[in-house]
């Protein structure tokens, strides 16, 4: 071999080794990146505030969104009178959410955040628990994989609030009434679609009946009071549970790191936050994202 092609050998394969090396540490950098644990959550108040301030939070010197799962607050499930039947109802606040979806969620979606949409009761009756038989579960159901499907939405949340069970001669709750509702949401609805539960209100405490159990069909459950620590109804597996809940408004700073760290002390994997505002709000959060991922917040307007 000459000496040229010899010196030609050699640094082809020193180039050969260093892209090696450097696509192995580009492939480990960015499979570090790819998991972050615990998953944390946003609802926003969209009667108020934007969709787009959830992404506007990263992991400092890391380039992760500190929001993986924005919740938009809230559809409604109200009662036709006439009809006698639940339907899914918008807000003008959240139609605008949804009509605008190019501008106000696939940002988001964009950034690796998934947005679900949360649906509440109206006061009217009409609740996740009184479905009278299966087929009106069904097509109530089939309404909300109807927008999720339409809006382009990573899935449903849902949250048995503001009811008022047995108004406008609606029933009471019954056993299977949400296991309907769930089962035939989630055979509706793509696989990797969300559905989450807000652990409150009847339908949170009838979760298992003849009809079947439906706790680990959802993908993750939160308890609701905010500034406290208990473990909520739903999954079986710590890795999808939120024992912890803090609200961006309401809840102190110092609160809301001592829950971080117990979420991750015990194992948990979800962390829920609430009424996320267009403030800066990244100190807050590096209170929380310190405890959890070892990492301040940094603002990215």
């Amino acid at each position: 071999m000459s000496e040229l092609m010899r010196r030609r050998t050699l640094l082809t394969a020193i180039a050969a080794g260093t892209a090696v090396a450097a696509t192995g540490t580009a492939t480990a950098t960015a499979a570090c990146r790819a998991v972050k644990k615990p998953t944390t959550v946003a609802y926003i108040e969209v009667n108020d505030h934007s969709m787009l301030s959830a992404g506007k939070y990263k992991l400092a010197n890391d380039g992760r969104q500190v929001i993986d799962i924005a919740v938009i607050f809230a559809a409604n499930i109200n009662y036709n009178t006439t009809t006698k039947k639940a339907y899914l109802h918008f807000n003008t606040q959240v139609t605008n959410v949804l009509n605008n979806v190019a501008t106000q969620v696939r940002p988001l979606q964009a950034k690796g955040i998934k947005v679900t949409l949360s649906i509440l009761g109206n006061h009217e009756g009409a609740g996740f628990a009184n479905f009278p038989n299966k087929a009106a579960a069904e097509a109530f159901a089939q309404e909300l994989a109807d927008a999720v499907a339409r809006y382009g939405l990573d899935g449903i949340d849902f949250d048995d609030e503001y009811v008022e069970y047995g108004k406008n001669g609606t029933g009471q709750p019954n056993a299977d009434s949400f296991i309907w509702l769930v089962q035939a949401l989630r055979a509706k609805m793509p696989a990797g679609k969300l559905i989450t539960l807000y652990d409150i209100g009847p339908a949170s405490d009838r979760l298992t009946s003849g009809a079947g159990d439906i706790r680990n069909t959802f993908d993750y459950a939160w308890q609701p009071y905010y500034g406290s620590w208990g473990v909520p109804s739903g999954p079986t597996d710590k890795s999808r549970l939120s024992p912890a809940a803090v609200s961006y408004t309401a809840t102190s700073q110092t609160r809301a790191a001592e829950l971080a760290a117990q979420t991750v002390r015990e194992g948990y994997g979800v962390f829920l936050t609430y009424n996320l505002t267009e403030a800066n709000t990244a100190s807050y959060m590096s209170a929380f994202t310190q405890k959890l991922y070892g990492k301040n917040t940094v603002y990215t307007p």
